[in-house]
């Protein structure tokens, strides 16, 4: 980890801070903090922002000077499994926790994702096309999803205040239109290139005449496979490539479907590789918006490295992160300790190839998701999104036993609603970073405190930071000639609103 946080104190150095007194009409900076003695997205006083304040505290220094990308949004995702667990709780819990997630007062989720198909996350294998050889897709029905699903959806849109994208992904065509005739593993008959690209379509129509806008699609969750295990379809750089290049993207122009293009969606390790072979080809890359990326490859890299390559080759094209969660274990009910213990594993601890296994050891949930959002951003991703919204006590309810944790965790039997400190993770980005904010350059001089700066359309100032030692860290923040000394304490993160 040394090597990881000297890079990126090395990208906060970079940039040049104006030392100008400027008049930037900022004076009061709001400390917002959740920690492990217990504060929960507490609001721990306001202070002035001062003209003095010259000392010998270590600074951290915003440069307003200085913008990098634009912001998508921060959310989590519309699974079957989660859309079951939260329509059988009663009506005033149900309310509850779309309102924890998506309205203003609480976390404001404004990213989401879902599933076209089923997923592990599903109740069952179903798709929307079972009648085999019916390549015109005249039975095409989103049936299957009007139980849960659907209305799970609609019932988030209706939350006062609620607005977010949907991004949605294929985990696999039905069975057979692939070469195994299988829903796990095997990749796509070529035959059935241009059947697949109109099912897109198909999708995206009928989500719309249900009032859901689809803003963005996955090409494919995760085409290097998952060992077969659940659902999941095979791509190489070079198919998919050309499945967008000819089919997919043409099939979107034809029917002037605007929805986004996103390429890849799976882990970090292999980005440079996906990346490089589909957006170097000019006629693939016109039709695609970004690049999608997941975690599972490390618990401790967010690999500042491969994405910021993949940046500076093509700044024109977004980095998103679509999916992580703590994945491989059972929740732990009502101990808000265990997510900042250095307890968690992840499948790469026991399953992992030797040589990988130092990218997998055990780690603290709340710091891992923490550091990757700072680590992240600061390396040019554009959002964030979590896994399933909730899931239930035995991490699911999940058709393949690929037990996962989820910010919000129920009881079935007793409807009893625990909100972990993930969920309080996430609000620290996604309530405060706001759709279309921009990265602004930031200057620390505390190497072991990970932080990240925003400025939102609204004007106001956003730094989020986390402290994974154990001792409180004082610091001075500096603005423009400005200044206020702060602390933050041990095993925290903290959000400061400028105002």
């Amino acid at each position: 980890m040394k090597t990881i946080y000297t890079f990126i104190s090395v990208i906060f150095l970079m940039y040049s801070c104006s030392t100008d007194r400027l008049n930037t009409g900022y004076t009061t900076v709001e400390v917002i903090q959740t920690s492990r003695s217990g504060d929960k997205l507490q609001s721990v006083g306001s202070y002035p922002l001062n003209t003095s304040g010259k000392s010998d505290v270590p600074a951290i220094t915003l440069c307003l000077d200085s913008s990098c990308q634009q912001i998508l949004g921060f959310g989590g995702s519309f699974t079957e499994s989660a859309a079951y667990l939260i329509n059988n709780l009663p009506e005033d819990k149900q309310n509850e926790v779309l309102e924890a997630y998506f309205s203003p007062a609480g976390a404001a989720y404004s990213l989401t994702r879902t599933h076209i198909n089923s997923c592990d996350f599903s109740l069952k294998n179903y798709s929307y096309a079972s009648i085999e050889g019916d390549t015109q897709l005249k039975h095409f029905s989103i049936e299957e999803d009007r139980d849960d699903l659907i209305p799970l959806i609609k019932n988030a849109m209706r939350i006062g205040g609620a607005e977010f994208k949907i991004i949605a992904s294929p985990w696999t065509a039905p069975p057979w239109m692939k070469e195994n005739n299988r829903w796990n593993g095997g990749s796509l008959k070529h035959e059935y290139y241009a059947t697949w690209a109109l099912y897109f379509s198909k999708y995206i129509h009928s989500y719309r005449q249900e009032g859901i806008e689809i803003w963005g699609v996955t090409v494919e969750n995760e085409p290097l496979g998952n060992g077969d295990q659940w659902e999941s379809m095979i791509f190489s750089p070079t198919d998919m490539r050309d499945f967008v290049k000819m089919f997919l993207g043409p099939q979107f122009e034809k029917e002037r479907i605007s929805s986004k293009i996103l390429i890849y969606d799976q882990n970090r390790d292999h980005l440079e590789h996906w990346a490089n072979e589909i957006l170097s080809d000019a006629d693939a890359a016109k039709f695609i918006w970004g690049t999608a990326v997941h975690w599972y490859s490390s618990t401790i890299d967010w690999y500042p490295e491969s994405l910021n390559r993949i940046h500076d080759r093509f700044p024109e094209k977004q980095l998103l992160h679509t999916e992580g969660c703590i994945d491989s274990e059972v929740p732990v009910w009502q101990d808000d300790d265990w997510y900042w213990r250095k307890e968690a594993t992840d499948w790469g601890y026991d399953w992992a190839p030797e040589d990988d296994k130092p990218l997998h050891p055990k780690y603290v949930p709340v710091y891992r998701y923490a550091r990757d959002m700072i680590g992240g951003l600061n390396s040019w991703l554009t959002g964030w999104i979590d896994w399933n919204l909730v899931l239930n006590k035995q991490g699911g309810p999940n058709h393949a036993s690929n037990w996962c944790i989820a910010p919000v965790i129920v009881d079935s039997e007793s409807n009893e609603v625990y909100y972990t400190p993930l969920y309080y993770t996430m609000c620290h980005f996604s309530k405060y970073i706001r759709p279309d904010a921009l990265r602004i350059g930031i200057k620390s001089d505390i190497p072991d405190l990970m932080v990240t700066a925003f400025k939102n359309k609204t004007k106001n100032l956003v730094i989020v930071m986390l402290n994974q030692g154990k001792n409180q860290q004082d610091y001075r923040l500096e603005l423009a000639g400005r200044s206020v000394n702060l602390n933050i304490p041990g095993q925290s993160i903290q959000t400061l609103n400028i105002l």
